[in-house]
């Protein structure tokens, strides 16, 4: 249901690649949120750009990112290209003046972040990161869970994830950027890993030790296809991940278990059960996710844009997965 609107002030975006991700989970929602409106968007293809802004009523359309950098009427520019070309835009976008909402992974390594911490600094300017996990109410309740004592005092997290070499959680888009290390790093782990790291970092606070390794253990792509990691958490909490994206059909697995003194918490990060099991019994919640699943994140995005909040996922936070992500695929 859309927000009921109001006059000014007004948060006006322009997209920089209209691909997949923003069809659904997050385009539409940018004109549902109150204060916010979707203005134009870009697309290297120009007929793929058309056909976007026709299909999803977009005032205008352009087939080149300075262009809509440079348009007069946009304030603030989400970016949803393959990573690669995070850094270049939103630091370009922050030097125009444009508040900046950024895909994760927020870039392809480390130094990259870095260097767009700098140019937030350097340009008093405002970028949030995509982490949209945080807004849901599925890990909204599992963080309450865990700060109430609901399955007592935290010892363990067992993360694991195991898909085939084609994903079915991952959208097919033709060319298969994810895959291809100069577009996106370390393939579907550096796609899939953001969105759990940083849940995790979100609910328990940063890694204070953390190490891991990665392999090639088959010959689909180029990138790593396997990645393990382990990772000491604050109160002496331990975790322990592994990633593998040559799996069998039979095999796949997506699952997080929370493990407390009294019992546990296991859920699936791209799923909507949560399981609560303790000596009193087991309980099953389900939760139901909204249409455009980007759309609680970018309604703290536009509030943080316009002043009224603090921001919802901030480079430095998102730098903390990177981090994590770089230790255990590259021992960094």
């Amino acid at each position: 249901m859309t927000e009921q609107r109001s006059e000014q002030p007004m948060i006006t975006w322009g997209i920089i690649g209209c691909g997949n991700v923003t069809e659904l989970k997050s385009g539409p929602a940018f004109n549902k949120v109150t204060h916010s409106t979707l203005h134009a968007v870009m697309r290297r293809d120009a007929a793929k750009a058309a056909d976007y802004a026709s299909r999803h009523k977009v005032p205008f359309w352009y087939s080149d990112a300075e262009q809509l950098i440079n348009d007069p009427a946009i304030n603030a520019v989400y970016i949803a290209t393959p990573p690669k070309f995070h850094e270049e835009y939103a630091i370009a976008a922050m030097e125009k003046g444009k508040a900046v909402y950024v895909e994760k992974p927020v870039a392809v390594s480390v130094a990259a972040c870095k260097r767009m911490a700098d140019a937030v600094k350097a340009n008093d300017g405002k970028l949030v990161v995509a982490h949209y996990r945080r807004g849901l109410p599925m890990f909204l309740k599992i963080k309450e869970l865990v700060e109430t004592g609901a399955v007592g005092k935290i010892k363990n997290i067992r993360l694991t994830m195991f898909q085939t070499h084609r994903p079915d959680i991952v959208a097919d888009t033709g060319f298969n950027w994810r895959v291809d290390p100069a577009y996106a790093g370390a393939g579907y782990f550096y796609d899939l890993a953001p969105h759990q790291l940083d849940i995790i970092q979100f609910i328990f606070g940063e890694a204070v030790r953390k190490s891991g390794a990665a392999a090639h253990q088959t010959n689909f792509y180029a990138a790593e296809d396997a990645v393990s990691g382990i990772m000491e958490l604050h109160n002496n909490i331990l975790f322990q991940g592994d990633w593998n994206f040559s799996m069998p059909e039979i095999m796949k697995e997506d699952s997080c278990l929370i493990i407390g003194e009294k019992g546990y918490l296991k859920f699936p990060f791209f799923g909507t059960e949560l399981r609560i099991v303790t000596e009193a019994g087991a309980d099953l919640i389900s939760f139901e996710h909204p249409q455009n699943i980007q759309h609680p994140m970018i309604s703290k995005v536009v509030e943080y844009f316009l002043g009224r909040s603090s921001n919802p996922c901030s480079i430095e936070e998102a730098m903390k997965s990177m981090e994590v992500m770089e230790s255990f695929a590259y021992g960094n």
